[in-house]
């Protein structure tokens, strides 16, 4: 792999959000306000109250900010994030060849599968790719699922492409940094096994009861801790054993990426090695402005390894941050592509333990 030099610096944008296609000035409390629902949303019957203490701003002004983010839908909700993996779902990327003069209609066709959360057109012959889910008690299996899906939408070819390795995942936005602070090293946890973990049906009523936008009220979780039968105390010391079994993953806001700035998407996608996967993947992680970092499976039409997902407030900065990778991790012209979305088909959180599933597999069988 030999040494590539990053290129000239690129103009670092500021970060503006947009409404129906026009640009909407966020100021510096919103964006520090953003950070931190994005990054840490409290287990705490007031949360609201414990972010206005830290953002040193008044309650009524965190509510109201907040409500106008989602209103104006730069904030797409704050909801409670579980892991796919650990409730026992089956879980992977495809990377799908369609028509490449009606990708929407294969694209409307995996969008009807409840387990598809993410849904992109990208610049590859691979142009369709999307994640899909299924829970554990599914008849036909992910494989079952995904040939089906496969004849369904008359897809040339399919890639499997499940997580070998998981070296990073922290969809936060960074509202306040510049194109600098995005290409930045950050201190990067070890890979990590994903397993299934126990739960039980007090685990199940409370992601059902959970699952979904959270009100922007003062307190927030109480609604919730009365529909499974708990007090708002009892209900949240539940969910913090949710997160040390990994159940959990943590309470946050999640953004329209576009309307929150982030205009630019890029899927870089990289061949390293076999001996060197978990050095380089590990350093790849170690980049603030990568939010995504995953070890996948090779073939002979797709010699990629390790993928990272750089988001920006423009093309030429997920190219920066991606630049810097290459340049640290030495890595060849030869030893990347980087796949853009052109198109977002579906974007969603995962609603676990509803009957949807079940319902698209009978009508497939």
């Amino acid at each position: 792999m030999a040494s590539v030099k990053t290129s000239a610096k690129v103009p670092q944008s500021k970060a503006r959000s947009r409404k129906d296609g026009a640009a909407i000035p966020l100021d510096e409390t919103d964006k520090r306000l953003m950070n931190l629902l994005q990054s840490n949303f409290p287990l705490d019957p007031e949360p609201f109250a414990l972010l206005a203490g830290e953002a040193d701003l008044e309650l009524d002004d965190v509510l109201g900010r907040t409500q106008r983010l989602l209103d104006n839908r730069i904030i797409r909700e704050i909801t409670p994030i579980f892991d796919t993996r650990a409730l026992g779902y089956e879980s992977m990327l495809v990377a799908a060849k369609v028509d490449s003069e009606h990708p929407q209609r294969a694209a409307k066709l995996v969008n009807a599968h409840p387990g598809v959360s993410h849904n992109y057109l990208r610049t590859h012959d691979f142009n369709l790719w999307f994640t899909i889910a299924t829970p554990p008690d599914s008849k036909l299996g992910l494989k079952g699922q995904i040939d089906a899906l496969m004849e369904e939408t008359g897809a040339v070819s399919m890639r499997e492409l499940p997580t070998l390795t998981l070296f990073k995942i922290n969809m936060n936005l960074e509202m306040e940094g510049d194109t600098e602070a995005l290409a930045a090293a950050v201190e990067a946890a070890p890979p990590r096994e994903l397993e299934a973990q126990p739960y039980d049906e007090t685990d199940i009523a409370i992601i059902k009861a959970l699952q979904g936008p959270m009100k922007a009220i003062e307190r927030p979780y109480d609604e919730a801790a009365q529909e499974v039968g708990m007090s708002t105390e009892e209900l949240l010391d539940h969910l913090g054993g949710m997160v040390d079994r990994h159940i959990l993953r943590r309470v946050a806001a999640i953004l329209y990426h576009r309307r929150a700035g982030f205009s630019a998407n890029g899927m870089g996608v990289w061949k390293v090695p076999e001996d060197q996967i978990l050095e380089v993947g590990g350093r790849m992680a170690a980049t603030r402005g990568i939010s995504h970092c995953y070890q996948r499976p090779t073939y002979e039409d797709w010699p990629y390894s390790v993928f990272t997902m750089a988001h920006g407030r423009s093309k030429e900065e997920c190219d920066a941050v991606l630049d810097s990778i290459a340049e640290k991790c030495e890595m060849g012209p030869d030893d990347r592509a980087t796949l853009y979305s052109s198109t977002e088909y579906k974007k969603i959180r995962l609603h676990y333990f509803t009957p949807d599933y079940a319902e698209w597999e009978a009508a497939h069988s």
